[in-house]
């Protein structure tokens, strides 16, 4: 009648054994963060006699995952980025010109002598000596289109080039305007995320909100001023040939040259070219060092492709200085002593240890593709967080104790059954959440809250069930028998259904919502396992060992 197999039994048991082993490290939660923090700075940057004694003060055979507090509860810094993803318009009309120069050049004797005029933002216009040759500089420029790479661009091309007078213009086309915003909406995504993770933060949360925004929430960071140093700087890396140097800064300057001032020499500014030799996209690494003299310094390295740049600029321009620009501002103008083959330099100037880590972490993480303006900031203080964790814990414990109680009243000891399941319930939860590294917010305490209200549904309708089938069964084994297979398709349907809707809310939904959808997600698995079989271990257990006559429900 009331049998279970004895694989079946251990595995049950083993299921929730790991759970709770999974939970047991929340229960130490700051002892754990420190080994854990301290396990990874022993691994970034080596181990230290302090490093190694907070690493041991957690055993490293136990678990050692943490459901991660979000920014609600753990207090830190909240931002609202609006990207100006038009900046990229005219870099990318830029990046034409040197092509359509040297398509133009190459058809001198038709169209005469090129130069390249001021133009409107968005647009690159060209002057062209013999305007009866405009029809074939016009093909020739049309001949440089390539299709828009995106879904919503199939059978565009990238640029519009049209003739007026003398002069060609070109313009970006819509389908490349529209993937070109996204791509770089993607690109900033990546590269903030990049940059967090590398400060070691834990647990952001970075994500696109509407056409040009984006959300960046970081917990445990000291304010939101100190998030913005960290990402709000396009870390744009060029190298570009000077043209002089002056201490006056309104001096006249060139055209398609630019004049930058010193970020090493108070009063000095330096004429550069505006078309860079190399650019930081090129970089694929950079990290802190010291130079000859043992000031602190940055050294880099360039792809194949940069390298290969580098390299020619700096054999054809021995003798002449170039200028290591960041950011609009010259950090220094060295002079080309020598041919550079290998792709790789060191970024001197007046840094101290601090600086040359952030400079290389930025530059490791890459230029941001467009300036971002900052519509929201919040810093959210580690004490209102923890009002909220002691808010969500008194939520919790009216629950469950309300939970309990009415569960022993309402069906004696079956009831109580039920509560030694719900415990396990909720120590199942936890262990979900710490192995598969959730971030637990506030809402997701709300999830929790509910769980627990929920996870007794299912016992209630065994046990009603029970009930019913006392009065017609033959027999208490065959009622609590009946009992479970006969309410087992309502259990099942009413949670797909709450689960479905779990699912929905976690891909549609975003911040907040998502966390609350995670833990009723997870909170539905655990609470049916509990509740099938779990609780009918237990009562099954019990029902060998006394045999009763009768059972009271």
């Amino acid at each position: 009648m009331l049998n279970i197999p004895l694989w079946k039994r251990v595995v049950i048991w083993g299921v929730v054994a790991l759970g709770l082993l999974y939970a047991m490290p929340n229960l130490f939660y700051s002892r754990v963060e420190l080994s854990n923090d301290a396990e990874a700075a022993i691994e970034a940057a080596g181990a230290t006699p302090e490093r190694e004694a907070a690493a041991g003060a957690w055993p490293d055979w136990l678990p050692s995952s943490l459901v991660n507090l979000g920014l609600d509860l753990r207090g830190g810094a909240h931002l609202l980025a609006e990207v100006q993803v038009e900046d990229v318009y005219d870099d990318r009309l830029d990046a034409y010109w040197p092509e359509i120069r040297d398509a133009l050049r190459d058809e001198r004797d038709t169209v005469g002598t090129i130069r390249r005029q001021d133009a409107p933002a968005g647009e690159l216009r060209i002057r062209v000596s013999r305007p009866e040759g405009m029809a074939r500089a016009l093909e020739v420029v049309r001949g440089l289109a390539s299709p828009v790479t995106s879904l919503s661009g199939v059978g565009a091309t990238d640029i519009v080039v049209a003739g007026q007078g003398d002069e060609i213009i070109v313009q970006l086309s819509e389908a490349e305007q529209q993937a070109t915003d996204d791509r770089t909406i993607r690109q900033s995504l990546e590269i903030i995320r990049r940059r967090v993770d590398e400060a070691g933060t834990r647990e952001p949360t970075i994500q696109r909100q509407g056409a040009d925004r984006i959300l960046i929430q970081v917990p445990g960071i000291g304010s939101a001023q100190e998030l913005k140093d960290l990402i709000g700087t396009t870390a744009q890396l060029t190298f570009h040939p000077v043209l002089g140097r002056t201490g006056d800064a309104d001096a006249d300057v060139p055209p398609r040259a630019q004049l930058l001032p010193s970020m090493t020499e108070e009063g000095t500014y330096y004429t550069v070219e505006e078309s860079p030799v190399v650019t930081g996209e090129d970089l694929v690494d950079a990290q802190p060092a010291f130079d000859q003299n043992g000031q602190p310094a940055v050294n880099f390295r360039f792809n194949p492709s940069g390298a290969r740049k580098f390299g020619d600029y700096t054999a054809e321009n021995i003798g002449s200085p170039f200028a290591i620009v960041l950011d609009e501002e010259v950090i220094s103008a060295p002079v080309i002593r020598d041919h550079i083959p290998g792709g790789s330099g060191i970024i001197t100037g007046n840094f101290s240890v601090e600086e040359s880590t952030q400079l290389a972490v930025l530059l490791r993480a890459g230029a941001l593709p467009a300036e971002m303006t900052f519509l929201e900031e919040r810093t959210i203080g580690p004490e209102l967080g923890q009002d909220s964790i002691e808010a969500g814990e008194i939520a919790a414990i009216v629950a469950f104790t309300a939970v309990l109680v009415f569960m022993g009243l309402s069906y004696g000891l079956f009831g109580i059954f039920a509560n030694i399941a719900l415990l396990i319930n909720v120590g199942l939860l936890f262990g979900l959440l710490s192995m598969i590294g959730a971030t637990l917010t506030l809402p997701g305490i709300a999830g929790i809250v509910l769980t627990i209200g929920m996870a007794v549904d299912a016992n209630v309708l065994v046990f009603e069930r029970i009930r019913e089938e006392m009065k017609t069964a033959r027999g208490p084994a065959r009622a609590i028998e009946l009992g479970y297979d006969r309410a087992l398709s309502a259990i099942v349907d009413a949670n797909i259904t709450t689960f479905i809707i779990a699912t929905i809310l976690f891909m549609l939904g975003s911040g907040p919502v998502r966390g609350f959808a995670v833990t009723l997600g997870l909170g539905i698995i655990t609470s049916v396992f509990t509740a099938i079989f779990v609780t009918r271990l237990i009562i099954v257990t019990w029902f060998e060992r006394r045999r009763p006559k009768t059972i009271e429900v």
